[in-house]
């Protein structure tokens, strides 16, 4: 009995002194826990707003395997400068420079620098390209303006139009497994949907390929309109985006163009020899 309860003696004064050393702690310490966690609560909130800002430009790359969305250092200090009012979220620190801003969510692994993972200039091209499509993980975790990037790590909170729309894919596929059981009225419909879907698709891509062609035979200007139609890497508003983007490469040559508009040519003369007359069109 005397040393079970020479053991709760000890265990006693144990918790004692561990509850001593966290009051002292408390007490050295400047800013309460609560403070603290506000802080956190607050750069969270910060990041989260100016993620969602519209005027940030940011982009989608793959990091680790990982698609994430990305934004340049330079962009990111011309965002606060002309939105300063963003920064009235941090409350206390909205006095703190753009640098310092960017330090704090970098330690508090809200972003993430990153670096290109191609660093040499392509055969063909003049400089780097602006927005990467691969990145990798940059070894000195500190805000920086020439040629930086960075990662938003932290995950970004989905609209109630993406849950119902993730909700309705199991319905979708449970449609298209019954999809044999459908009327027969039902299975044209889907049918011809489905082949004039397929048909404005390649009526997209044959048209975008003879605008290049062409104006790359007479201009030697690479255009290439909606640019992401085809990228596997591209948020819904970019696949879908127009304009085409700037042509960052040298201009051909005369030769090389001549050469493609015989190419050209050659080709249409044999689909035009090989190509069924009206008679043979008839019977």
């Amino acid at each position: 009995m005397k040393k079970s309860g020479g053991a709760a003696d000890k265990k006693r004064v144990r918790r004692s002194s561990g509850a001593v050393t966290n009051a002292s702690r408390d007490l050295n310490s400047d800013t309460p826990p609560r403070k603290q966690a506000a802080k956190k609560d607050v750069f969270q909130l910060f990041a989260e707003k100016v993620r969602d800002h519209k005027d940030l430009v940011s982009r989608w790359a793959v990091l680790q395997e990982t698609r994430v969305e990305y934004f340049r250092g330079k962009d990111f200090v011309s965002f606060l400068k002309n939105h300063s009012e963003v920064k009235d979220i941090l409350e206390s620190n909205n006095n703190l420079e753009v640098e310092e801003i960017a330090n704090t969510l970098l330690s508090k692994n809200l972003l993430v620098r990153c670096d290109r993972v191609v660093k040499t200039v392509r055969p063909g091209k003049k400089k780097l390209s602006t927005w990467p499509a691969h990145l990798e993980i940059f070894p000195d975790q500190v805000f920086s303006e020439n040629d930086a990037f960075f990662a938003w790590a932290f995950v970004k909170r989905r609209p109630l139009w993406q849950t119902l729309l993730s909700l309705s894919w199991p319905v979708l596929t449970l449609a298209i497994c019954m999809f044999p059981v459908y009327p027969h009225r039902c299975k044209l419909l889907i049918l011809y949907s489905c082949a004039g879907l397929l048909l404005l698709i390649l009526s997209l891509l044959s048209l975008r390929a003879t605008v290049f062609g062409v104006l790359y035979l007479i201009l030697g200007k690479r255009v290439w309109f909606f640019p992401n139609i085809l990228a596997e890497e591209a948020t819904l508003g970019e696949l879908f985006r127009f304009w085409p983007n700037k042509d960052e490469e040298e201009r051909p040559k005369w030769t090389t163009r001549l050469f493609y508009a015989l190419v050209a040519v050659l080709v249409i003369l044999l689909l035009r020899h090989h190509a069924p007359d009206e008679a043979a069109r008839a019977r």
